[in-house]
């Protein structure tokens, strides 16, 4: 089984309305790190919100909503390539927005908030996380 067919089956049970991001690939079965549990094919989280669970594992670098890749305006990191201190590992629940196409916002209850902008036509990752 190809590590697509693996993500899909291992995410298929995520709760509607919530989005998973899981940047990478891997070569564990309970751990994959590439794409994204969806509402659907192209769906885009409300303008109030929608709950979301951000890859942090490797820092905060990236994010794909719905269909769309996006990159931190300015990723963060520990200076190890961790979360910085204060974050969740490996992943950090709070809501995302998108007040536009091209713009994604990611928040939650720590204080935490981080702007992303989108990449047109990318189609996987700039970095896998491992």
């Amino acid at each position: 089984m190809n590590c697509r067919a693996r993500r899909w089956l291992l995410l298929g049970c995520v709760v509607p309305g919530v989005l998973l991001l899981v940047p990478g690939c891997s070569s564990s079965r309970d751990t994959p790190r590439e794409g994204a549990a969806r509402l659907s094919s192209s769906a885009l989280p409300a303008s109030n919100g929608s709950p979301y669970s951000l890859y942090t594992h490797c820092g905060i670098r990236e994010a794909r909503i719905g269909d769309t890749y996006f990159v931190a305006d300015r990723p963060l990191d520990d200076g190890q390539g961790n979360p910085p201190p204060g974050w969740g590992n490996p992943y950090q629940a709070g809501t995302v927005t998108t007040p536009s196409p091209s713009v994604a916002v990611f928040r939650d209850s720590a204080g935490h908030i981080v702007r992303f902008h989108a990449r047109p036509g990318a189609t996987s990752f700039l970095t896998i996380c491992s």
